[in-house]
């Protein structure tokens, strides 16, 4: 890859420092949109720009003299009750970020959306790439907002020169979960022997993290303007994600597994438990709706453009296992029997304005008002 001005958004997230990780093996030496200085980077050839996708005046400061900027700052819900703060991240930031590129002259910005965005099709039917993202047919704030970007980004391309690329992986898993996402919950109570049951429902689709990030860097010279990208891995069902943990900790694999029926009773429950707890809830109305949806998504699209190639999920739970591990047991405990957990899984959200509904309530892909 020839030497280019990158910057990133997002960089101290999972998918972000794994990027950063990828583009310094690279030889590139990226600009990261931060809000406060960070430790993840000592010594490490990266510049650092401070600033925050919400206010303008910072994107223009980060993006001067920038080639590319890779925009993978947003906020992934599957809790709700944040909507306010998801759409003020997800939507107007990626309308700040866009302008913000068009206004310094950025050659390209690369977007990083989600298979959320996609209706499910019925049964097990391959799903592709597709080119209209309306979030009224979806459900759920996060996918909504997602949508409405994505089709933002979209449209943005050709005006003042940008080039725009949709990167959309499914969920994401791998070293670098400093910041505790959702499925590192789930991974990191069964390494604390925190979950005793499986389920013998639903599924999803699980990626490598740094196959993710690969694909991202690939896509600053591979990928071509206005195209959207699916980076999918393997899918499996709840139980076979449980069985792959047990293999990957040469454990039995656990053999009390709940129904769908009593998942959708105790759901609401658990989801007013840990949103009064303070914790991230795995198990809520709408997870229980979401992984019984169809999860099959071809990523043959990125895989002839953008050399995507996903490693075996066993490989990449066992990479997981080993670096939480390393980087937090087996010391600082709570309450886990055999040590493996470091901190209080807590969602700590900052305040943010009221956001502007009528972007949900009149948006429509074909139209663009703001560009």
């Amino acid at each position: 890859m020839q030497k280019l001005k990158i910057v990133i958004t997002g960089a101290t997230g999972h998918l972000g420092y794994a990027l950063v990780q990828e583009l310094l093996s690279r030889g590139q030496s990226p600009r990261l949109l931060i809000r406060r200085p960070s430790k993840l980077f000592d010594g490490a050839d990266v510049e650092f720009a401070y600033g925050d996708i919400t206010d303008y005046e910072s994107l223009l400061k980060a993006f001067e003299g920038a080639d590319i900027v890779y925009h993978l700052a947003g906020i992934i819900d599957i809790e709700g009750g944040m909507d306010d703060k998801v759409a003020e991240i997800n939507v107007n930031g990626t309308k700040n970020v866009v302008r913000a590129c068009q206004e310094r002259g950025v050659k390209r910005v690369i977007f990083m959306g989600s298979v959320d965005t996609y209706p499910a099709l019925p049964g097990s039917l391959e799903m592709e790439e597709i080119w209209y993202y309306d979030p009224h047919i979806l459900e759920g704030t996060y996918a909504k907002t997602k949508a409405i970007a994505t089709q933002y980004v979209l449209n943005s391309t050709g005006v003042d020169g940008l080039e725009t690329i949709v990167l959309q992986p499914s969920a994401c898993l791998g070293p670098y979960d400093y910041k505790i996402s959702s499925v590192g919950v789930l991974v990191r109570m069964y390494m604390g022997k925190r979950m005793p049951i499986s389920m013998n429902f639903g599924g999803y689709n699980f990626v490598d993290v740094r196959d993710v990030a690969i694909a991202a860097a690939n896509a600053a010279t591979m990928g071509r303007s206005g195209e959207c990208y699916i980076l999918s891995g393997e899918k499996h069902t709840v139980d076979e994600f449980m069985k792959l943990m047990a293999k990957a900790s040469k454990r039995k694999p656990l053999k009390i597994k709940v129904t769908k029926a009593f998942c959708s009773w105790v759901a609401p429950l658990t989801e007013f438990y840990y949103e009064t707890a303070g914790k991230p809830a795995l198990l809520t109305p709408y997870s229980v709706r979401k992984i019984c949806e169809n999860c099959n998504f071809s990523h043959a699209k990125a895989t002839k453009e953008l050399d995507f190639n996903p490693r075996p999920l066993l490989d990449t739970i066992k990479d997981m296992m080993d670096w939480i591990y390393e980087n937090e047991g087996p010391q600082g405990l709570l309450g886990v029997k055999d040590k493996m957990l470091r901190r209080a899984l807590k969602l700590r959200y900052q305040s943010v304005e009221p956001f502007d509904r009528s972007l949900l309530a009149d948006y429509h892909p074909d139209r663009d008002d703001d560009n």
